[in-house]
């Protein structure tokens, strides 16, 4: 057992000095931070970068319309130019206007409008001059036609639609949204840290195994104990790493409150989540690890060269893409029969049955069920995988062919004989 948490250590402590964990964790924590506080950095960005747009016209109550329009844009403000529009684009070229907006009047009495900035890529001016101008334009339209401007307003106003459901049990539209915000979290943290951490298992498997250190290990360490110190060493590694961001992220969002802004986990209702919901967000993000990261050990042990390592755990990585659209596609539809039956596979279960926990009101015999297979997996798995870590790492050459497996087994067999 000493030995077994020799390797554990050992494991843990290469990968927690490595320059790929520091780096990482260091990009993760500005992006937390940029993430938590993106209202305050865009504010303080765009503090004291108003835009001007001038307005050519031979209608100055349309150049009123205009201002009024985009009155409730703190940036923008608009202003009527009595110059030629040749005087006015060299003012934009210039920077000192930085739009022009030329108004005529159609056959009709509309007005029809043509924009010029230096570039018109972005929309943050056009945009609300765009939608000013519809304005004037329906105002236009309304007193030609005698349409009583409230009728109009009542008529473009959305229709009131509330989400009621019938069961008490059954989730609201709000907690809905905030659910989904969770079910996002999880499923990008599920597929990087499948990806990451499995990737990084099987390639300190082949890492020994180019370099012979697995011969001296096999002699004072069972392979059996080396996968699953492997396992555990780096799921470590990962809870360090999430600890850290979650730290960052608490301290970023708190540090939002206090200068009166909002953070990004704020807009997706995150912090709003119920405590149930994050508990199973954690069962079954363990549970997820656990499992990919003992396929990820079994398919490393098969290869004994990097470069083949990422070729070997490739329909892995499949699995969790197809695990991740699926989970897309049942954020609409949670209660659609695919999604019901893709809860239940073992390898879809921490995403799919995950998502119906968080939107649907599911009876507990599933939730307890969907666990059950998931417990079964990993056991049934790891046994599989002792097995295959046995004879694999024993086998040295080029491999990065499933059909290895055969042989991985039989080198375990003779070994116990």
């Amino acid at each position: 057992m000493n030995k077994f948490f020799i390797m554990l250590a050992q494991t843990y402590t290469n990968r927690v000095k490595s320059k790929s964990f520091l780096i990482i964790s260091a990009v993760s924590l500005v992006l937390i931070f940029g993430l938590s506080n993106i209202q305050s950095i865009i504010e303080s960005f765009n503090k004291d970068n108003e835009k001007t747009v001038a307005v050519l016209s031979d209608q100055p109550q349309w150049v009123d319309a205009i201002e009024q329009g985009v009155s409730g844009e703190e940036d923008l403000s608009v202003k009527g130019y009595s110059g030629t529009l040749e005087e006015a684009k060299q003012e934009v070229q210039n920077e000192d206007f930085d739009a022009i907006l030329q108004v005529q009047p159609t056959e009709n009495g509309l007005p029809k409008a043509s924009y010029y900035a230096n570039q018109i890529a972005s929309q943050d001016i056009s945009g609300p001059i765009k939608q000013a101008l519809q304005q004037l334009k329906t105002e236009i339209v309304t007193n030609q036609a005698d349409i009583d401007p409230k009728t109009l307003q009542e008529i473009s106003s959305p229709v009131t639609f509330d989400l009621v459901p019938l069961k008490e049990s059954a989730k609201t539209a709000e907690e809905l949204d905030q659910t989904r915000g969770l079910v996002y979290i999880m499923l990008f943290l599920m597929y990087f840290s499948v990806v990451m951490y499995g990737n990084m298992i099987s390639t300190e498997v082949a890492t020994e195994k180019s370099s012979r250190v697995m011969e001296i290990l096999i002699s004072s360490v069972s392979p059996v104990s080396q996968m699953f110190a492997k396992i555990i060493g780096i799921a470590l590694v990962g809870i360090t790493q999430f600890a850290i961001f979650i730290l960052a992220g608490y301290a970023g969002v708190k540090l939002g409150k206090n200068n009166g802004s909002g953070s990004f986990l704020d807009m997706i209702g995150v912090t709003h989540a119920k405590a149930s919901t994050i508990m199973f967000a954690v069962v079954f993000f363990i549970l997820g690890y656990l499992l990919y990261a003992t396929l990820a050990a079994m398919l490393g042990s098969l290869v004994s060269r990097l470069e083949d390592a990422q070729q070997i755990v490739a329909p892995m990585i499949m699995m969790v893409v197809a695990s991740f659209f699926l989970a897309i596609v049942g954020l609409g539809m949670p209660d659609a029969t695919f999604i019901k039956a893709a809860s239940y596979f073992p390898f879809f279960t921490p995403l799919i049955m995950f998502l119906r926990v968080g939107m649907l009101d599911i009876p507990v015999w599933e939730i307890a069920l969907s666990i059950g297979i998931l417990i079964v997996s990993i056991v049934l798995l790891g046994m599989l995988g002792a097995r295959v870590y046995r004879g694999g790492v024993l086998m040295y050459g080029k491999s990065s062919s499933l059909k290895d497996f055969k042989r991985a087994l039989q080198l375990s067999r003779k070994e116990n004989q």
